[in-house]
Order: C-alpha cells, then structure tokens, then sequence
C-alpha cells in the first residue's frame, strides 16, 4: 500500500498539477506540499479539508487509502474562483497592455485557484515542457502573481515578438529559461535584456 504522501503525489499528477499549483488551490505554502509528499509531516484539521478539496478526493482516502474511498472517475469539482479568456501566443506578449476582452471574442475557462483579474489562458504549444506539460494544455497565466526560481513562466522575446513558456532558472543573480524536455536541444536560454517576464502559470489543466 501507497503512503500517505505517495497517495497525495499520485492524485496530484492524476490532475496534472504542480506542487506550486496544488499549494495554492489548498492554500498552503509551497514547501507544505513538499514535506506532505515526502512524508515528513501529515496535513490535519482544516487543512486536510483543504487538501482534499483541491485533489477531489476523501480525506478518509488520503489518510488511510481505503479502496471503498478511492477518487471516483466523477467528482464534485473544485469551487471556481473565476473565469478567463483562451488568447493567442501573440496577444500573450504585449497582454499587459490589455485591459479587458469581450466575451464575444475570446473563449472562457474557469480556474479554481485565486488569480487576478489580469489572468489569461494559452494553450501549449510544441513538446518542449512535456512531460508535465503536453501539447494542447490550458496554462493560466497571472501576470500580477509572484514568480521564483523553479517557477513556470511565460516571457516575452522582445527580440522577435513572441513569447515562449518555459521553466525560470535563476542562479547567481542571473535569469535563463530552461524546457522541461531534457531532449529538448536548446536547454538554456539566458536573460539578457531581450526577454520580459509576463507572469508565471498560476494553474493549468488537461485539454480532451
């Protein structure tokens, strides 16, 4: 039988969520996912109650993996916080200078976590952050949301006028874009004045 932590793993990747995305859908800190899935503390009280909203599960499942209890193929989904407009890869580059979208003109997608109004969606394109995203993915992108080292981002090539959703390396004061794909052939990008960070993926969902 799975632990603890190795059951909230598993539902996590099931949903194709980060631990950064799962700490803010049950609004914990990002190393409270951590020490969670590596067993090296429990969640209780109203944070079990989060827990188990954010991964649509039972908390009797997360703590004791009761096959009577196990995730169902149909579950009450997390509650909505908002919804955002799908936009083009070009649009994603200058959209801190968009105000607003009409409805008419752009598709909506709810996202369940905390976002401001300035969030937009893209959908991924190309295999360069596979495995943990695939092409076709729904990525949230918050432009006014905190980005770190580690964090999934989509920067602006002010260079070419496009941007590109890569991982966020930085190291030594310095900042490079770095794939997923370790197959990928172009590993690091450096920042070096002709990239702009717009925001980083604040939650992101598979596209069927």
């Amino acid at each position: 039988m799975k632990t603890k932590g190795e059951r909230i793993k598993s539902r996590r990747l099931e949903l194709g969520l980060t631990q950064d995305q799962l700490a803010e859908a049950a609004s914990v800190t990002y190393q409270a996912v951590q020490q969670w899935e590596a067993d090296k503390s429990n969640p209780k009280g109203k944070r079990l109650d989060a827990l188990s909203s954010a991964l649509q599960c039972s908390k009797v499942w997360i703590e004791f993996g009761d096959e009577q209890h196990e995730p169902a193929n149909v579950t009450e989904g997390p509650e909505i916080k908002g919804k955002f407009p799908l936009i083009s890869w070009v649009a994603a580059g200058t959209w801190h200078e968009i105000t607003e979208v009409h409805p008419s003109e752009a598709s909506l997608f709810p996202c369940p976590v905390n976002c401001s109004e300035r969030t937009f969606v893209l959908r991924v394109q190309g295999i360069s952050m596979e495995p943990l995203f695939r092409d076709g993915d729904l990525i949230f992108i918050d432009p006014e949301a905190e980005w770190r080292h580690g964090s999934y981002v989509v920067a602006r090539l002010d260079d070419q006028n496009e941007a590109t959703f890569k991982q966020l390396i930085v190291e030594g004061g310095q900042k490079y874009l770095k794939p997923v794909n370790p197959n990928w052939p172009e590993q690091i990008i450096p920042i070096n004045g002709n990239c702009t960070l717009v925001g980083p993926v604040v939650f992101s969902g598979r596209a069927f």
